[in-house]
């Protein structure tokens, strides 16, 4: 029966073969003319016309005369099997851009190769050398046939098992120093990283495989343990707000243009920008390592914003090699990678370009997350738990527990204040903290607690706009954290309130505090900054990473108070607690630090551009500051400075301690304030305010980078040489 099976296939072959034929015979007088004056047909129509056909001719040719002499001396253990896989395995390389006659092709394969395997006795030499041909078959055309869906997740691979994509994402990958976007596939027997070819001439989208790793010989430690982590070349914070100006910018242009009803064509072009920009802040910003590295000792760096994404990548590739098996040909791998962009899961870069009209472009203001408890550990542990949110398409560690020891069940009940910058989810890892160096994970070239477990839940903000405390539960690999989290937008929870006792600290002006103290900076301002330069200047995040709210409350009450203990209590608390008290101080004052009066005048001088004329401008706007405000404010900026030279340790760069600290000092009281004409509907942040924001962050980094600030020399003698101070 193979051999009447395999008479068809010859005939069939000899007829395409002639078909072929009669193709080729008008090709070869048709391409002397093109060279001529009057050609019939330019040499790119010809190309076009009898594309690939003088190499179909030949595979096929091959093939006709290689397996007609099998067939005519015929017996029961004849193979043609090598045949088959030949053919199989030279067509799709030919054929690649030429999808119609690739699918009718390997569809006829497909059929000859079933036929023959119905006949072939699973003991016979042909019957894994047909399967393998089968197979490679049906692989090609799932990436080609345009009757499957669009997002096909699983290909036939050997052993009639199926490779199944389990995660895709966009990434950036570190090559010779320099930060490449990359797209990722993880497959069941695979990690296959990708980049997506440039577009030509209304051409689909297609990818092109830059490497990959059978899962089989993926690992996360170092193979040499004497190869050097790479450096990770660090892009300014300033140029990264550039570029979130511009994306703010672009974002209002095409806000007014769709309300002035323009026509589409600039708003695809505003469409463009606002993408180009999104794609490089993507580009620029993360800078953790995720490092995979192949058994035959080549290394991979992937740079990544938060331990979240690292430490779920590493589960999933984990798990997935406990069950894995490996094979893939040269010719599986081209047709895996034209699949990719059928199978990818992950369409656009996570930013707000992609975001539909109706979206919520996310949250801005302030989020009170309380974290109550955690149950489900198995052994007792030293846990803690970090909190973070979305900015800009990638995340920001904003807040960190206590460590609570030895322990299954840890009650934190800790509650934090986490500012929301266009936010729509809220991450949070536990941790177990290892005091013992020598049990600690070293993966990507640096020593890390272990994660016990990640969550995270989506800000929805219909859900939100309730005041009132919402409870919920993350559940993370049989663990369990509970939480509360209240939001209040930026419009109500950035009003400067002036405070109904003026006994107090917190809320009352400057000026009326130093007057009683009889100092030049404030008590709060000075015991603060003293406390943080004794014990928070290597903390890592201090400013930026939340302090313990309760503690934050109990500082201020005693504050108001005059509580003759609060430097003990200061002691006894964690050092970002100070920290976020000496905010909160600067945040609840009537009037900022810069005063209501002048700062229209700072937000203009900071946009000249001719540096001489700003520097004047700013100088003595500076200098018109009430004495109280600008001796406070130099006691301030030296401090912020001193932090910032421990940048390496605490990682707070100048910038970053512009960003926490420009809107507190420069943000305009509650007269100046724009609250929303409508506070039912979902209160988000726009993009003009965000630029207001970012302009305040620029008039205090001007400040922090300039080396000196020359003063006159009767302020200079009281700033310099008061005792009150």
């Amino acid at each position: 029966m193979r051999k009447w099976v395999l008479s068809g296939i010859l005939a069939s072959e000899e007829t395409y073969l002639s078909h072929l034929e009669a193709l080729l015979l008008p090709m070869k007088p048709l391409k002397a003319a093109a060279t001529t004056s009057q050609p019939v047909l330019t040499s790119q129509q010809i190309e076009t016309i009898f594309f690939k056909v003088p190499e179909l001719y030949e595979i096929h040719k091959e093939f006709y005369d290689g397996l007609f002499p099998r067939v005519q001396q015929w017996s029961h253990q004849q193979r043609v099997g090598d045949l088959f896989q030949k053919l199989v395995s030279q067509g799709p390389q030919n054929l690649q851009q030429h999808w119609s006659a690739a699918h009718s092709s390997l569809l006829y394969l497909c059929f000859w190769c079933q036929d023959l395997l119905k006949h072939t006795p699973v003991s016979h030499p042909d019957h894994p050398l047909l399967q393998d041909a089968l197979r490679i078959s049906q692989n090609f055309l799932s990436s080609i046939n345009e009757e499957i869906t669009p997002r096909r997740q699983s290909m036939t691979v050997k052993k009639g098992e199926h490779r199944q994509l389990l995660k895709d994402s966009f990434m950036v990958e570190l090559v010779e120093g320099a930060r490449k976007l990359r797209h990722v596939f993880l497959f069941t027997d695979l990690f296959l990283c990708a980049k997506l070819k440039k577009q030509i001439g209304g051409k689909s989208q297609q990818y092109d495989c830059k490497w990959y790793i059978p899962l089989t010989d993926l690992s996360f430690q170092m193979v040499d343990e004497s190869e050097a982590v790479p450096n990770i070349p660090l892009v300014p914070d300033e140029e990264l707000d550039a570029m979130k100006i511009k994306i703010s910018q672009i974002k209002n242009d095409i806000q007014r243009e769709k309300r002035a009803n323009k026509g589409s064509k600039v708003i695809e072009r505003l469409k463009k920008k606002l993408s180009e920009q999104e794609s490089l802040l993507l580009l620029m910003s993360p800078n953790m390592a995720f490092r995979v590295h192949n058994r035959n000792g080549k290394s991979y760096t992937f740079l990544i914003s938060s331990d979240y994404e690292r430490a779920e990548w590493r589960e999933n590739i984990r798990e997935q090699q406990k069950k894995c098996d490996f094979s893939l040909t040269s010719v599986e791998l081209q047709m895996l990678t034209n699949s990719c962009v059928k199978l990818q899961t992950v369409h656009n870069i996570p930013l707000t370009i992609n975001k539909e009209d109706d979206e919520s472009p996310g949250l801005y203001g302030f989020l009170n997350v309380i974290v109550h408890s955690a149950t489900g550990f198995k052994q007792s542990s030293n846990l803690y738990c970090t909190l973070e949110v979305d900015s800009f398409g990638y995340f920001v560690n904003k807040a960190k527990t206590r460590v609570y020891r030895d322990t299954t069940e840890p009650n934190w009940n800790e509650e934090f204040e986490i500012e929301l910058e266009g936010s729509q989810t809220l991450r949070i890892l536990c941790y177990e903290k290892c005091y013992n160096k020598t049990k600690l994970t070293k993966e990507d070239g640096e020593s890390t607690d272990r994660i016990m477990g990640k969550g995270q839940i989506q800000l929805d903000p219909q859900v939100l706009q309730d005041k009132d405390w919402q409870r919920t539960v993350i559940s993370m690999n049989g663990v369990e954290v509970k939480l509360s989290v209240k939001f209040t937008s930026r419009e109500f929870s950035l009003k400067r309130m002036p405070s109904r006792k003026q006994t107090g600290v917190f809320g009352v002006k400057i000026a009326i505090v130093t007057k009683r103290e009889r100092s030049k900076v404030p008590y709060i301002v000075r015991q603060c900054v003293e406390e943080i330069e004794r014990r928070g200047m290597e903390e890592v995040g201090i400013y930026r990473v939340s302090g313990v709210a309760t503690d934050i409350q109990a500082l201020k009450a005693a504050f108001d108070v005059n509580n003759k203990d609060v430097s003990v209590m200061m002691s006894e608390m964690d050092v970002n607690a100070i920290a976020g008290t000496l905010k909160l101080y600067f945040r609840e004052l009537p009037e900022p630090l810069f005063t209501d009066e002048l700062y229209p005048n700072f937000a203009e001088g900071i946009a000249l551009s001719d540096p001489v004329a700003k520097e004047s401008c700013m100088l003595n706007l500076l200098l018109s500051l009430p004495e109280p405000n600008l001796v406070t404010f130099l006691f301030l900026l030296d401090h912020l400075k001193r932090v910032a030279e421990r940048e390496s340790v605490n990682k707070m760069s100048l910038h970053n301690l512009a960003t926490v600290f420009g809107p507190t000092l420069l943000r305009p009281s509650e007269k100046d304030s724009k609250i929303p004409a409508n506070p039912t509907q979902p209160i988000t942040m726009t993009d003009s305010w965000s630029l207001e924001v970012m302009s305040q962050v620029q008039v205090l980094l001007y400040f922090l980078q300039l080396e000196t600030i020359p003063t006159p020399d009767s302020k200079r003698q009281s700033i310099l040489f008061s005792t009150e101070v």
